[in-house]
């Protein structure tokens, strides 16, 4: 493969090609046609290859462009690597030359003499031969690269070719302009070559095909706390620790399955069983209650994906869709829960499970008014509630109801214990005259 003295190795082969242009017979030419002075091969810019002594002859192929090919610069190099691996693509260009005469005593007839000869040079050369680029510089390595060095003119258009001889602020000569595709330069970072394959699976069996359909989610029907004596018929608009989530979807079927949270702040999901009541488009998960030790702070509130988790004795488990639900932070006491109107400001004290992490965001809603805590605390102990203190002020009279949020999940201060859903008069602020 080439390496970064390809680039030079090209334009000393144009140059090498172009040798024959100085050794051409031109003996039976007139003798305003005929070159009589040296002839030199020359690779300089446009600016400076202008001859001060005007009793010589030059012929000059300036590289002026390299552009991107895009047709190489997207694939791996064939025969570097194999299927499986991963390797990088190499630096591919295309090149741009342009070939300009110079004639003796500025003779236009004999400056168009040598342009001729080193065009029809080139077009008896479309491609560079191995050889020619090795003599040329064989430690650029070019010659050994997969794809062959071509020839080509190159249309330009009047205008650009004022453009590039303005920048050099220099005079127009009669040129001609050719491509030289491809030049592939191989980069310098290592391949990534997986291991060979010893077996295809478990005890050497390859895949299992499973023909059944995959159970997946749709829903989330409901929740409702299993402690209540009877299911209400209003839903909650979010679940607490300890209620049951009755997740609806297709094909569950009768293979063993668990649940799985995920919660944003979380590095570990956390499963749960499914419950013995099931269905094929029905399941039921209870979520652990916060008196179970260790759950109020293996829980946060907040909002959390559940999933599937399908595991049948021989393929590997895979994973159902996921769904989103908020768990709701639980109101577990006031302080005070009563206060005079002439008190205030004062400082109102909420206790909540599960408890609030140290990076999650907890405001009270007090009636239509949000609060942020002037200090959230919570204890080392993983049972222990968590304490946020709230500064009132400028609260009206009458009963307030107050809700917590935590991560945008909202408490629920509604007793669904009674015939119709009421606000829970322990989660509610009463401002007395």
């Amino acid at each position: 493969m080439s390496n970064a003295l390809a680039i030079a190795a090209t334009t000393r082969t144009l140059r090498n090609l172009l040798d024959g242009v100085a050794t051409a017979d031109y003996s039976g030419l007139p003798n305003d046609t005929r070159p009589t002075a040296q002839i030199e091969l020359t690779t300089l810019p446009l600016d400076r290859v202008r001859l001060p002594d005007a009793s010589r002859n030059r012929l000059n192929v300036f590289l002026y462009q390299t552009a991107r090919n895009t047709g190489w610069s997207n694939q791996d190099m064939p025969r570097r690597t194999r299927p499986g691996e991963n390797g990088f693509p190499p630096l591919a260009l295309d090149l741009y030359y342009i070939v300009t005469a110079y004639a003796e005593n500025d003779s236009d007839l004999i400056g168009q003499v040598l342009l001729g000869t080193a065009m029809r040079i080139l077009h008896d050369h479309p491609v560079l031969s191995r050889a020619e680029i090795r003599n040329a510089l064989a430690l650029a390595e070019l010659d050994t690269q997969i794809e062959r060095l071509r020839i080509a003119p190159q249309p330009v258009s009047l205008d650009e070719l004022s453009k590039l001889w303005s920048g050099f602020q220099s005079e127009y000569r009669l040129s001609a302009a050719y491509q030289v595709t491809v030049v592939l330069i191989d980069g310098q970072r290592p391949l990534r070559a997986a291991l060979p394959v010893l077996r295809r699976g478990g005890e050497d069996r390859g895949p299992l095909v499973v023909a059944a359909p995959a159970p997946s989610l749709l829903e989330i029907l409901e929740f409702f706390d299993p402690a209540l004596p009877q299911r209400p018929p209003h839903g909650k608009p979010a679940a607490e620790l300890g209620d049951v989530l009755v997740l609806a979807g297709t094909h569950f079927g009768s293979d063993p399955m668990t649940a799985r949270f995920q919660h944003q702040r979380l590095e570990v999901p956390l499963t749960r069983p499914l419950l013995a009541e099931r269905s094929d488009n029905e399941v039921q998960v209870a979520l652990p209650a916060a008196a179970e030790a260790g759950v109020p702070a293996a829980w946060p509130p907040g909002f959390y994906t559940v999933e599937l988790v399908v595991q049948r004795p021989d393929p590997p488990g895979w994973t159902t869709n996921r769904l989103s639900f908020a768990l709701a932070p639980t109101i577990t006491g006031l302080d005070p829960v009563s206060q005079a109107a002439g008190a205030q400001p004062f400082d109102l004290t909420v206790t909540c499970t599960p408890q609030v992490l140290d990076d999650q965001r907890a405001v009270l809603l007090l009636g239509d008014r949000e609060i942020v805590p002037a200090s959230v605390t919570t204890a080392a102990d993983p049972d222990a509630d968590s304490t946020l203190v709230f500064p009132i002020d400028g609260v009206g009279q009458g009963a307030h109801v107050v809700r917590l949020r935590v991560d945008g999940a909202d408490s629920i201060p509604i007793d669904f214990s009674a015939s119709l859903p009421q606000f829970d008069t322990d989660q509610t602020l009463t401002i007395t005259p």
